[in-house]
């Protein structure tokens, strides 16, 4: 096993490694969620943690790391008597993000359970990391009914696997652990909240600071042993204060001046639910204790809202977290005077108590954000990365050129207006059964869904249709000498159970941003509309990628990726004018779905183009359009056309492209889903040879 990068040695990064702390102190403010760009230490951080974890005394040889003194009484592998336990390193296990929901949740032996009426159960990944730390790396990327699960799991401090009759229960108890780059899509807002405490990181901009991060990872990566001795006694006093802090924290007392503060602050940032409240209770007394002391100060309540509460603000996807800490302060001064004062402490305490710690390189108790310059501590991990984050992060100003196409001949170019306010829209599906990644928008065959059948298993089996393999079975049992009760299965009876559920498409905006299309208010709702879009898009775990075209050149602004959040920044600041090259923008757009098929060949597309119709520029740019068009028809390209022509007099255009695609057209009124004609719509692409392709289906 190699030697992990030490906790104390990591440079930095305060919240980060304070927020791990706390959940170390106290596992149930509910783990955190680490949210930030690559090279930032973030997995390097958690692996470290798990080597401070005081190590845990376990039922010799139980499966599922029952404690000694209290067993579980519905341990699978008890009933266990009380007595003396094997003490071991608490485990850290790892979610890869590619695991299956046997993988994580445990496995059933079918065979031995039909033929012999016992629960033959084989632990899965919750069961290793009961009473440890279980890591997800890029959890944001795990398949949805996967984090379901575990944030089940966590939140009961049990996992229970219910199939085919037979019925499981452990416990769960763990420290939960995510990690993220947000340029890789978000995680849905209820999955967001069920973590205690979230943590912003970003490398360091000061070179002191970086320079300081490499020579302690070099020198790390030269002797790893001998590096980590050299942190042997910072770690071992960071380890001896978790274990006081533990046993410190049942005497924290939380006074109802200080409840009251949390209470308020939680109304002021208008959270959902009551979750922010409890888990702020729950932080504020672990940095009490993390601090050394029985009572809850108005520092610990405060730190305890900047890690709690700016992920449970979003109001929806594309708002940035954080927290107005004026704000903050302002109620929290608000909320001081109760004649209970703040847990009953000394005032005089309050100035210095949750801001000491013996380790220089460490983080401290209370207090605000962790500073981003001096002498010893700066923002680095195991390998920074100088990039950054993707510029022009919707700040594109009023007289910017440029960044949407190629510029117009003999039209000026308008700048970039705001999108309207977004709206609920109608569900755009791709039409038949797809078989790509999970999701929430078209049909398609899932490990996960409504059972529509079954067939014979290719590999190992993982769902069981009960009823097909009995009735495969039957026939043979007076052949197979059956003489008991138990029915004779043998492998070539069982049956998997088919199943039908929702994928995740690839959404590919083609957006005409031509001068006809740049009249502020007119492209104000055309942006608008697109925004909701990418609202639903978003919430049915969709890839999206943007096209845009003006001028005489169509332009890729973003290749397909899983951050909608990114779409919406290059929509904000997309500028207008010049031309309209349809054909170009077709083109360019049945280029990047090409590319696409190679690298992700099982995920269907569909093709929303948002347009008034119109083609200009060059010869015959309408027939161009029409043979581009008719290139996505006779590959069965899901598409829809959002027309955008207004005005009394409507030519019809965007109709008639919408036949050459193979697709339909809406327009941005119709777009609604409170519409008059508010149905869920499947856009029909076009079948090769087959007419039905050009037909549209409502659902």
């Amino acid at each position: 096993m190699s030697t992990p990068f030490p906790f104390t040695a990591v440079v930095g990064q305060d919240d980060l490694r304070l927020a791990l702390l706390l959940n170390a102190v106290s596992p149930a403010v509910g783990g955190v969620l680490v949210r930030g760009e690559k090279g930032t230490a973030k997995s390097t951080a958690v692996r470290a943690l798990s080597a401070l974890m005081p190590q845990v005394d376990v039922v010799p040889g139980c499966r599922f790391s029952c404690a000694p003194h209290a067993p579980d009484p519905a341990c699978p592998d008890g009933p266990h008597e009380v007595g003396p336990g094997v003490p071991r390193p608490a485990r850290m296990v790892e979610l890869p993000v590619g695991a299956s929901e046997d993988r994580l949740v445990g496995a059933l032996d079918i065979e031995r359970a039909l033929a012999e009426g016992v629960k033959a159960f084989e632990p899965g990944l919750l069961a290793d990391a009961h009473r440890g730390l279980l890591y997800v790396d890029e959890v944001n990327l795990l398949h949805d009914h996967l984090v379901d699960l575990l944030l089940d799991a966590a939140a009961m401090g049990a996992s229970y696997v219910e199939r085919e009759g037979v019925s499981v229960r452990h416990a769960a108890r763990f420290l939960l652990v995510g990690t993220m780059n947000p340029e890789e899509g978000e995680l849905r807002p209820q999955l967001l909240d069920r973590f205690g405490l979230t943590v912003e990181v970003a490398a360091s901009r000061e070179p002191d600071q970086r320079v300081k991060v490499v020579r302690r990872r070099l020198a790390y990566d030269d002797d790893p042993e001998g590096f980590a001795a050299r942190w042997s006694d910072e770690e071992s006093a960071v380890r001896a204060r978790i274990v006081a802090a533990r046993e410190l924290l049942p005497s924290v007392r939380l006074g109802d001046g200080a409840l009251r503060q949390i209470a308020a602050t939680c109304a002021a940032f208008e959270v959902d639910g009551m979750r922010a409240d409890i888990v702020m209770a729950r932080t504020a007394t672990a940095l009490a204790a993390w601090a050394g002391r029985t009572d809850v100060l108005a520092e610990d309540v405060r730190q305890a809202a900047l890690l709690a509460l700016p992920h449970r603000r979003r109001r929806n996807p594309f708002d940035a977290p954080g927290l107005d800490e004026d704000k903050l302060d302002e109620t929290l001064e608000e909320f001081a005077g109760d004649e209970d004062g703040l847990g009953d402490s000394d005032p005089g305490d309050s100035g210095d108590s949750g801001d000491e710690d013996p380790d220089p390189d460490g983080p401290g108790g209370g207090g605000g954000r962790p500073p981003q310059d001096g002498p010893d501590d700066g923002g680095g991990g195991d390998s920074p990365d100088g990039s950054g984050e993707v510029p022009a992060q919707g700040e594109a100003p009023a007289n910017e050129s440029g960044g949407g196409g190629a510029p117009s001949p003999g039209a000026g170019e308008q700048s970039p207006v705001r999108a309207a306010e977004p709206f609920r829209t109608k569900v755009l599906s791709v039409p038949g059964l797809g078989e790509g990644a999970a999701g929430r928008r078209s049909r398609a065959r899932t490990e996960h869904g409504r059972t529509t059948g079954a067939r014979r298993p290719r590999g190992a089996l993982t769902k069981l249709h009960l009823a097909a393999t009995v009735q495969a079975a039957a026939p043979h049992q007076r052949a197979r000498g059956r003489s008991g009760p138990g029915l004779v299965v043998r492998r070539d009876d069982l049956r998997q159970a088919t199943r039908e559920g929702r994928e995740g498409n690839l959404v590919l905006f083609v957006v005409d941003a031509s001068g006809s299309m740049a009249a502020r208010q007119r492209m104000s709702a055309v942006k608008g509309a697109v925004l909701s879009l990418l609202l639903d898009a978003y919430q049915r775990r969709d890839k999206v990628g943007l096209v845009t075209f003006r001028g005489s050149a169509a332009e890729v602004a973003l290749p397909p990726t899983s951050s909608v959040d990114a779409a919406a920044v290059r929509l904000e600041s997309l500028p207008t004018g010049g031309r309209t090259p349809l054909a170009a923008g077709l083109l360019r757009a049945h280029d990047v779905l090409r590319v696409e098929r190679l690298r992700d060949p099982a995920r269907r597309a569909l093709v929303v183009l948002v347009t008034d119709g119109r083609a200009t520029g060059g010869p015959e740019p309408v027939a161009l359009a029409g043979r581009a068009a008719r290139l996505f028809a006779a590959e069965g390209i899901a598409s829809v056309v959002v027309d955008c022509e207004s005005g009394l007099v409507r030519l019809g255009l965007a109709g008639q492209l919408a036949g050459d695609l193979g697709g339909t057209a809406v327009t941005l009124d119709e777009l609604r889903a409170d519409s008059i004609a508010g149905l869920v719509r499947d856009v029909q692409g076009s079948s090769r040879g087959n007419s039905q392709g050009n037909s549209r289906r409502a659902a």
